[in-house]
């Protein structure tokens, strides 16, 4: 049965859920009683009983690793119950696996057992928001969204739930060395999203390097890659380490990973079990502790079944996968991204600040970008330069209609560039037109993954996969 410690009744809740005594206790009685109100509970049925009365709890602390996956599926149905629930998982320490998994199912974060108060203190001060004195006057709570600075001049933008939910994720699997896997279309931020992680990793000292695999001609990737030595081939004069070595203790970002050559990939798969390889031309092994992220907007499925994509070393990568979603699913950052990608290409240029007027912005606002933030700060570029409102808007409206793209040749032909290339700009096309399809299926089908699945005569794995990989939600949620 849950249990409530009532000390006021402005003070934030903390539920707390564990089916072990001594650690429900050792965590109830290290949350400061003058300043938290604790709630117990020893079961997720109890939990959840709890969380029908309102008000619902500030924070939730629920263990995740009660018998018989009972901690997973509360997670779970507290999440599906109260989107807005914030909850932290609790479990073994480094049990990887665990928090892991935690993370998918939507916990903000993961709090292992044994715990430090200072750990504990951490995550209360992050998520659970202060409540003011009563003298003072309450207004509503403050969600301006916000900018992450991060090295090479580079930020991260999370001003909308999806991107905020994804900051989260990344500041927990940033703490365990793991590979992680970005899918998402071309320019939506997988760069950025990827030297994040290594920013808040222990790794954040060392060396961050990125690798175009899709950039580097097939036959220099191996080198690029792996390094080489003297006498390895025509040319190789002296020998050279290549960026796994020069990586060290460091993050290698492979973007477009789907791009990289079968026979390579082999080579990335044996690295990837035991951080061990070779120069070309070395008899002899090296080891380098690096952590692997990847990138690719390809499709994994297709890529899988076309053997373009090997599925051992997809499944190696994919320690932990995260969907960047495209820009118009997030349209509420536009304004945000506008002052900032503003404010960065004035500084850079030496250009006094240009202001957006409210037409302009609806402008913005309405078109789709298919190029995402990459055309989006282009857009802005040649607006600060140009200096031409009118142009701007001219340009805007001749590439939408409503909700739609009807670009002109000439603008099309402009948004090659910002899509790297006739290929991206296909693989763009057909992502929205694919996702476009399976939105009307799942609306024929009132939401019935089944059946929809039927009707686009593919798997229902297949579709499950689709869905996650274009972030469609039904009619009725977020």
């Amino acid at each position: 049965m849950a249990t409530a410690v009532v000390r006021s009744n402005i003070l934030p809740v903390i539920l707390v859920v564990n089916h072990e005594s001594t650690r429900l206790n050792q965590l109830a009685s290290a949350i400061p009683g003058d300043s938290y109100c604790v709630e117990t509970a020893t079961s997720v049925s109890d939990a959840l009983e709890r969380l029908q009365r309102c008000p619902l709890p500030n924070l939730v602390l629920m263990n995740v690793a009660m018998p018989g996956g009972d901690g997973f599926e509360g997670l779970r149905n507290a999440r599906q119950l109260y989107p807005d629930l914030k909850v932290v998982a609790t479990g073994k320490v480094d049990d990887t696996r665990t928090a892991t998994q935690a993370v998918r199912l939507g916990a903000l974060d993961y709090l292992p057992e044994p715990f430090a108060v200072t750990e504990l203190e951490s995550l209360l001060q992050q998520y659970v928001m202060a409540v003011p004195a009563p003298a003072e006057v309450v207004g509503p709570v403050d969600s301006r969204p916000s900018i992450i600075d991060l090295p090479e001049d580079k930020a991260f933008v999370c001003g909308s739930s999806p991107m905020r939910h994804l900051y989260e994720q990344a500041a927990l699997i940033a703490k365990f060395d793991m590979p992680v896997l970005m899918l998402g279309e071309t320019g939506t931020g997988k760069e950025v999203l990827s030297l994040l992680i290594h920013h808040l990793s222990p790794r954040s000292k060392a060396p961050f390097l990125k690798v175009n695999c899709a950039a580097v001609p097939a036959d220099l990737l191996e080198s690029e890659l792996f390094g080489y030595e003297a006498g390895a081939f025509t040319g190789a004069t002296k020998a050279k380490p290549g960026k796994f070595e020069l990586c060290e203790q460091g993050t290698i970002l492979l973007d477009e990973v789907g791009e990289m050559p079968p026979p390579l990939q082999a080579k990335l798969l044996h690295f990837l079990q035991d951080h061990r390889f070779s120069r070309l031309g070395s008899r002899t092994n090296t080891k380098a502790d690096v952590r692997v992220l990847a990138a690719t907007n390809v499709d994994i499925e297709q890529a899988i079944a076309s053997k373009a994509l090997r599925e051992d070393l997809y499944y190696r990568l994919s320690g932990f996968t995260m969907y960047i979603p495209p820009l118009r699913e997030r349209k509420k950052e536009i304004p945000l991204l506008l002052e900032h990608f503003m404010q960065r290409n004035a500084a850079q240029f030496s250009s006094p600040i240009r202001s957006f007027s409210p037409r302009l912005l609806q402008g913005c606002l309405s078109y789709s970008w298919p190029g995402n933030l990459r055309q989006l700060e282009n857009f802005v570029r040649r607006y600060l330069i140009l200096g031409d409102e009118q142009l701007a808007i001219s340009e805007l409206q001749n590439n939408s209609r409503s909700n739609g793209d009807m670009r002109t040749p000439l603008a099309a032909a402009a948004d090659v560039a910002d899509l790297s290339g006739l290929k991206s700009l296909a693989r763009s096309v057909k992502s929205e037109a694919e996702a476009a399809a399976i939105a009307h299926a799942l609306e024929q089908t009132n939401w019935h993954r089944q059946k929809a699945a039927t009707l686009l005569r593919i798997s229902y794995k297949a579709l499950l996969y689709k869905i996650k990989q274009y972030n469609l939600h039904p009619p009725d949620t977020d």
